[in-house]
């Protein structure tokens, strides 16, 4: 089983990814971004970054998703290979911080990646106003987060919004996370796993 974990930066996909794999004996498989050689570049200079960070992004979860098939995981992954190519890279774009040919060619790319794999058979969206947001990345403190904008963010969300509308590849569960605290809080936790088997009994 392929379970999926989308949500905009500072929702708490890595928090909830750890719980569940956890609790249902997942696989987890994380975003990489402590070791990620182009994070803090990017928020730095994100015109110049943007496009190594995105094809960073895409090889990262293409190799991820292509080696747990082979060893026939249930997996509980931390972000999907469709939120960037259908969020990240067209915001970039279209807040001028990618050029049009970097981004046709990432697009190329992601379209021969996506013919090798299937998407998840359950997506859970972690669904978040923008002062949620900002709250959780101050809470965490990393460094290289300090310079997100908020017009970027904000423009993120907009997107998860109306992607999330349009989603029909397979199983959704949408979780709105603005008065919930699964990370320290076990009843709100206790809430999101009922929900989570609510959806994964009608898989089978």
């Amino acid at each position: 089983m392929h379970v999926a974990i989308a949500g905009n930066i500072g929702s708490g996909k890595t928090t909830l990814t750890e719980l569940l794999a956890k609790n249902f004996g997942w696989t987890p498989m994380f975003e990489q971004v402590d070791d990620n050689p182009y994070i803090a570049n990017f928020y730095d200079d994100m015109r110049r970054w943007s496009f190594n960070l995105q094809i960073y992004f895409l090889n990262k979860r293409f190799r991820h998703l292509i080696d747990a098939k082979k060893e026939h995981k249930n997996i509980i992954q931390d972000r999907t290979l469709f939120e960037d190519a259908y969020i990240f890279a067209p915001n970039l774009h279209a807040m001028g911080l990618m050029a049009t040919k970097d981004y046709e060619t990432y697009l190329d790319i992601f379209e021969l990646l996506n013919s090798f794999i299937q998407p998840p058979d359950l997506l859970i969206y972690l669904k978040a106003s923008v002062p949620s947001l900002i709250r959780n990345i101050q809470k965490r403190g990393r460094d290289y987060e300090n310079a997100i904008r908020l017009d970027y963010i904000t423009s993120l969300n907009d997107r998860y919004d109306r992607w999330i509308e349009e989603y029909k590849r397979g199983k959704l569960l949408v979780i709105e996370i603005d008065d919930l605290d699964f990370g320290t809080n076990k009843e709100d936790l206790g809430v999101v796993i009922d929900k989570i088997n609510a959806e994964i009994n009608g898989l089978f």
